[in-house]
């Protein structure tokens, strides 16, 4: 699995959270969150507080690098689908319980998502789903 980001990237800003990092792009974010840590509703305010900073007025995604495992609480993705302007969100990961997961997780989330398990595939989805 490739879980580099893509040639000529840069990243525009780096949040150092308790439950791991979030890198913030041109027009996307991407999670990288700590093996063992579970990303609550309290814990993905912080998430939504950075997009409002960055994307306040443009479309953007985000995504889920799952280099660890974590567990997320599924009504963050009720949430995160609330904001208007977050067009996409990926995963990648090669974990079977990611896998089994991501079903789940997409009925929560009822925006465009998708499961790969390379980084520059999720990427060159995103980028056309901001188009």
């Amino acid at each position: 699995m490739n879980y580099g980001p893509a040639k000529r990237t840069v990243i525009v800003r780096e949040y150092l959270l308790d439950v791991g990092k979030i890198q913030v792009y041109d027009n996307y974010m991407v999670s990288i969150f700590d093996e063992g840590a579970t990303l609550t509703l309290e814990r993905a305010y912080q998430i939504i507080g950075i997009s409002e900073i960055h994307f306040r007025d443009k479309n953007f995604g985000i995504i889920s690098l799952r280099k660890h495992s974590h567990a997320i609480d599924p009504t963050v993705y009720s949430y995160l689908r609330g904001l208007e302007n977050l067009k996409a969100f990926a995963i990648v990961s090669t974990k079977d319980v990611d896998m089994h997961n991501f079903p789940i997780e997409k009925m929560f989330f009822r925006k465009p998502m998708k499961l790969f398990i390379d980084y520059r595939n999720a990427l060159e989805w995103l980028r056309g789903r901001l188009k």
